[in-house]
């Protein structure tokens, strides 16, 4: 099992002809996810050419829409490799073809772009999954990847990961790749985001396969305080947490766009505590959290 993306998933890529798109479809490709075509309205009609998992060339073809590429292909799922300035057009062009599952990559989208097709994401009925913007995507290890996340760090196993930071994503991803992975879901760090913390602790419990949780925060705002009343209320798997930013200066804003600490609030230690009165062991290193991670799933 997994959560929002397994090896039935059909996944177009919105951006297939440009540099991101076409290095990464080749990695999702490889890592044996289903990629079965691609939008570039300037370039459809035409095909590229990419290699398979198994060593295969596969020809995928070019749709001018989001829309004529489902009703061609089939796919449920669509990633975004686009510029910033063209993310919304692009994002509210999926929303409109109701694509169950949206991954956008792209970093420095503004944030009242973000507002806007997130509310009119809502405003359509919330047919769409949105996960980002600027996040390093979804994998379920061993059958598909819909991101940017190396695909060969970990195998399949029985740890969810939901985390904020792309890099701690993957270091997490390393520390634990003896136990392996359900799924693991970069949300993205923006101030605006489409799935959030809350979303893939629900999904993750409600998941059979998954058997303990880690949640990787950042500072700035109150996603991990909400979540942290979201897992006292309705989580029963045990949970293990990190907060990256106990060395940042107030009021500065660090790395990503979400990231920042006015008149005391969204500090780690706040959002430590707010996850620790909920059951939550918190680690202060990486390290320390997947050492923590280990003892709870051993006590299982």
């Amino acid at each position: 099992m997994s959560i929002f993306l397994n090896k039935d998933s059909k996944v177009i890529v919105q951006g297939i002809t440009g540099g991101e798109g076409t290095k990464h479809t080749a990695l999702m490709l490889k890592a044996g996810t289903q990629v079965v075509g691609g939008v570039n309205a300037r370039k459809a009609g035409t095909v590229v050419v990419h290699t398979d998992a198994a060593g295969n060339s596969v020809e995928l073809p070019v749709f001018a829409t989001v829309a004529e590429a489902m009703e061609k292909t089939g796919a449920d799922v669509s990633i975004a490799f686009v510029p910033p300035a063209f993310t919304k057009d692009a994002v509210v062009e999926a929303i409109d073809a109701e694509i169950p599952l949206l991954v956008i990559i792209t970093e420095g989208v503004p944030v009242a772009d973000s507002a806007e097709f997130w509310a009119y994401n809502v405003e359509k009925g919330n047919k769409s999954r949105i996960i980002g913007p600027n996040c390093p995507g979804i994998i379920t290890p061993g059958e598909a990847l819909v991101g940017i996340t190396p695909a060969n760090i970990t195998g399949k196993g029985p740890i969810g990961l939901v985390s904020k930071s792309g890099t701690l994503t993957y270091q997490m991803m390393y520390e634990l790749r003896d136990l392996g992975f359900s799924t693991a879901i970069g949300i993205g760090g923006d101030p605006i985001i489409g799935t959030t913390h809350i979303d893939a602790l629900a999904a993750f419990e409600a998941d059979p396969e998954t058997k303990a949780i880690v949640m990787i925060g950042e500072i700035g705002g109150d996603a991990e305080e909400n979540a942290a009343a979201y897992i006292k209320a309705h989580v029963t798997k045990p949970v293990v947490g990190y907060v990256a930013g106990f060395t940042a200066p107030e009021g500065k804003t660090m790395g990503h766009a979400g990231a920042i600490v006015s008149d005391g609030a969204g500090t780690a230690q706040g959002k430590k505590e707010a996850l620790e009165a909920a059951g939550v062991k918190v680690g202060k290193t990486p390290s320390e959290t997947a050492a923590l991670l280990r003892e709870v799933y051993a006590a299982l």
